[in-house]
């Protein structure tokens, strides 16, 4: 069956703390189809302040954070294209 929109995925990061949200969730979006989505659950206090942070520098989109009980989800899109020539 066809899908309709970009392909989402769920990370469950709870019980990890800092800075292993923020690593993992970069390494997963490194991995995803541009335009992707990655919904990323975590527990860490400091996730909202660094999962938000990672995703601008690397140019990825923050489309929400929403408080559940007892963690945050973020939803993530990847950026269409990330910046290669800033390697070299």
């Amino acid at each position: 069956m066809a899908q309709d929109g970009p392909m989402e995925e769920e990370l469950d990061l709870r019980n990890l703390k800092c800075p292993l949200p923020a690593m993992l969730a970069k390494k997963a979006l490194a991995k995803a189809a541009p335009g992707a989505i990655l919904i990323v659950l975590a527990d860490d206090p400091l996730a909202v302040v660094d999962i938000p942070h990672m995703c601008h520098g690397e140019g990825h989109a923050v489309e929400s954070v929403t408080a559940c009980p007892g963690h945050h989800a973020f939803r993530l899109r990847r950026a269409a294209a990330v910046a290669a020539a800033d390697a070299g």
